[in-house]
């Protein structure tokens, strides 16, 4: 399986990918049998002071694209719809324009585009999310039984966890070392730099907690990103590189792709999804 990140980026191609529902024409879409259907799910928020806000939008279009492109070339009929570039910022209200949708309003857009999916016969759904403020599993769990659409969810920055210590020098967590190795190789462009090429970013400390348990992680909290950190990063960004980034993406790739090509083939039966 080839894993050349070039053929995939966002503004490589200049002809219409049918498995992009952007690109394709009613004509093509008419006449094809898609069986997946893919939705990105971004953000719009700050990313320290070297990435842009679009930081998770620009990751969840960029990895769905390739995974799709991949799945798509292996036989998969896999549509990928538009990326929401907007998710639930609720714990960085004090930054400016944070994008928020309230974890309510998230649900009732997504109840509204799973009914879209179901009328157009697509019976199979992945929500492929990039933002760490969207928890999505309460959704799972309310729609499931109101639709004939079966869910998947993917939060690709959790999936790649068991393999981070690996690739990077320093845990990520909010526009440290994995964001910014990704954003370097999915949108260089949008990566700021001092003139002398070092990164406009401070190294993403964050407040310690004030309670054992809230340190343990026997009680969790929403954390107020303003009080958290001092430009909304949190993680170190300055061992980043485009070849870990790249990296990244081919362990994206790897672990979804044959997913995607396994889920378009599986009939949906009284079982599905365990094993007969």
């Amino acid at each position: 399986m080839s894993h050349d990140s070039d053929a995939f980026h966002s503004h490589a191609s200049t002809s219409p990918r049918p498995w992009i529902l952007a690109e394709a024409s009613y004509g093509q879409v008419r006449q094809l049998d898609y069986q997946v259907a893919v939705l990105p799910m971004g953000a719009t928020e700050p990313h320290n002071l070297h990435l842009p806000y679009g930081t998770d939008t620009f990751e969840a279009t960029g990895l769905a694209e390739r995974i799709c492109a991949e799945a798509w070339n292996l036989g998969a009929k896999v549509v990928m719809l538009p990326t929401i570039p907007y998710g639930t910022e609720t714990n960085m209200q004090e930054f400016p324009l944070a994008m928020n949708l309230s974890p309510t309003t998230l649900f009732a857009v997504l109840t509204d585009l799973v009914a879209t999916i179901e009328k157009s016969g697509i019976r199979k759904l992945l929500i492929f999310n990039s933002h760490g403020g969207n928890d999505f599993k309460p959704f799972l769990r309310e729609i499931c039984h109101k639709t004939e659409v079966k869910l998947f969810l993917c939060d690709w920055f959790r999936m790649v966890g068991d393999r981070q210590m690996e690739l990077f020098q320093h845990r990520e967590d909010h526009a440290g070392e994995m964001e910014t190795s990704l954003i370097m190789h999915l949108a260089p462009e949008l990566v700021h730099y001092h003139s002398d090429g070092t990164l406009q970013a401070d190294a993403g400390a964050v407040k310690p907690l004030r309670f054992e348990a809230l340190q343990k992680g026997w009680v969790s909290i929403t954390r107020p990103w303003h009080l958290l950190t001092t430009n909304s990063g949190s993680g170190n960004p300055h061992s980043a590189t485009p070849e870990k980034g790249h990296q990244v993406a081919n362990l994206v790739a790897e672990r979804l792709v044959p997913f995607l090509v396994q889920l378009a083939a599986a009939p949906v039966d009284a079982t599905f999804p365990f094993a007969e």
